[in-house]
């Protein structure tokens, strides 16, 4: 080549960032004897492509110190870097240097500062920025309903779904990936098969990996296990991504077995994949199995993340629960673990994430911890470990060991811990509940008398007792004298069954003192609907 000028440099640059030899177009640039916009841009573009993010910032404000006008192009991949660097603080900075600048009103523009907020987690500012656009296009839709769709309220992407189609936008495959992932988030299998029918109508969509994966997660954990199974099947490439939802939903659906042959089947396997599993085995039951599971994870040098460490600390705090029942006593009984080792061990995995594998505990952790030491009546510790967080332990974290004060019958420990949830939440009724329980136990009445008379004093109102059960993927809730279920006569005619054994077995009803918050008034065993 004769002769080398800008455009020549620029289209060499391009083509070098555009394949990602990022260090040839470096030196490139560097070795230009006048660089102008069009240069500068490239480099910036080209680091946040390839998720250079900080080199991009850096050549950003490079630009900016060199008095070269940043357009579109500029602030744009600006905003992308930020956005891939989780760097709300610059994105804010640049999104004000856009407010002087004609390009603020630009549509592409709205869309990536949508986008940018949006992996921030700042729904608010991402709202307030698609409102103030005069002009939308499907981008700015997409971005905004995807915002609402990983940082919630995932209800909101489906109300801007439905809202972007009277304006007479047609949805593509990142709406519809976005907005069936709502619907898993919310359950909402109904909306979720409605959007299923509308992309069955359009060819296009027919083979798409992402909207398969959308679909097989949906269906997954909404319970529908047949319908995810069917699309898995008929998916023409399956990837890591549907093979770990069918293992997630066949968990769910307590099909532990199938989940594990999915997963022995599966060609690639990743730490999520690993997780899924361990979830499975701690949701169904089967804690040996999660942590022989975890176990065969580290042999296998595949690094664990935050939410593995937390679902074999709810292995261990199952297996150390002393009211666990048969599986547990039958596993201490055969490999001679006793609730203690349980908490040793539990107590290894957890100082091993930072130790082994860097990784800072989130307050959920601690909580599984403090859960694991009460349920195996080390309260104490509990509370020790507690006052030894780095943070400050909220109503949740008392709340599990007044809890375990309770079952252990330590009220000396359990009064000290109900003042402080007191404390923290006056008006929760929960811990003025507990408390006086404890004291009815140990036939404390006049105890129990002040608990009642300082929860009136302070005008709090103890909240009726609920339980709920999930079959056949309707949850059924009951309260407390609630006689509005629609198969209410089938409860009590079971209920009426029960009694009667009980009676025959001569079993006495423990109804407490009439000052206890458990009391019941002595009744007919029978009882009927009227």
């Amino acid at each position: 080549m004769p002769h080398k000028n800008t455009f020549t440099w620029n289209s060499i640059i391009t083509a070098l960032t555009k394949s990602g030899f990022l260090d040839e177009a470096f030196k490139l640039f560097n070795s230009m004897p006048e660089p102008d916009q069009c240069s500068w841009n490239s480099m910036v573009s080209g680091f946040a492509q390839h998720d250079h993010f900080e080199e991009a910032l850096e050549f950003f404000v490079r630009m900016h110190r060199e008095d070269f006008l940043l357009n579109e192009y500029s602030y744009s991949s600006a905003l992308s870097a930020c956005a891939g660097l989780v760097d709300m603080k610059t994105g804010v900075q640049i999104h004000g240097s856009m407010s002087k600048s004609p390009y603020l009103s630009d549509v592409y523009m709205g869309s990536a500062l949508i986008d940018m907020y949006s992996k921030c987690g700042n729904v608010y500012d991402a709202q307030k920025v698609f409102n103030g656009m005069s002009v939308r296009n499907i981008v700015s839709w997409n971005s905004l309903i995807t915002c609402y769709e990983q940082n919630g309220p995932a209800n909101e992407a489906l109300r801007l779904f439905f809202e972007m189609m009277e304006f007479g936008f047609e949805p593509d495959e990142v709406t519809l990936a976005s907005v069936v992932s709502a619907c898993a988030t919310l359950l909402a299998i109904k909306e979720g098969s409605q959007i299923h029918t509308r992309m069955i109508k359009f060819e296009k969509f027919k083979d798409d990996l992402v909207l398969g994966n959308a679909l097989v997660d949906m269906y997954a954990k909404c319970g529908r296990i047949k319908e995810a199974r069917r699309i898995f099947d008929g998916m023409p490439i399956k990837n890591v991504v549907s093979e770990t939802s069918m293992i997630s939903g066949y968990a769910k659906a307590t099909s532990v077995k199938a989940a594990r042959l999915m997963f022995m089947k599966m060609t690639e396997k990743n730490v999520v994949s690993w997780n899924a599993l361990i979830a499975g085995y701690a949701q169904n039951g089967e804690n040996e199995e999660a942590l022989e599971l975890f176990c065969r994870l580290k042999r296998e040098s595949i690094w664990p993340t935050h939410y593995t460490f937390g679902n074999v600390l709810n292995a261990c705090a199952n297996l150390a629960n002393l009211q666990l029942g048969k599986q547990a006593h039958t596993h201490v009984l055969k490999h001679g673990i006793r609730h203690a080792g349980m908490v040793e061990e539990g107590q290894r995995y957890f100082y091993s994430m930072t130790q082994e594998h860097g990784l800072v505990p989130s307050k959920d952790h601690y909580t599984c911890m403090v859960d694991l030491l009460g349920r195996a009546g080390c309260v104490r510790e509990a509370k020790k470990f507690i006052e030894s967080m780095p943070m400050e332990a909220d109503t949740v974290l008392w709340g599990s060991l007044l809890a375990s004060c309770k079952v252990h019958g330590n009220l000396e420990m359990g009064t000290h811990v109900a003042e402080k949830l007191l404390e923290l939440d006056p008006s929760n009724s929960g811990p003025y509940v507990l408390l006086s329980n404890m004291y009815a136990e140990l036939k404390q009445w006049g105890e129990v008398a002040r608990v009642r008379t300082l929860m009136r004093r302070r005008g709090v109102v103890k909240q009726p007792g609920r339980s709920w059960i999930e079959i056949n993927n309707q949850v059924h809730v009951f309260m407390v004298k609630d006689k509005t279920h629609p198969q209410r006569k089938e409860v009590y005619k079971l209920l009426n069954i029960l009694a009667a054994q009980m009676k025959r077995t001569r079993y006495v009803l423990d109804v407490g003192h009439p000052e206890s918050e458990t009391y019941q008034e002595p009744m007919e065993m029978d009882m009927k609907i009227i």
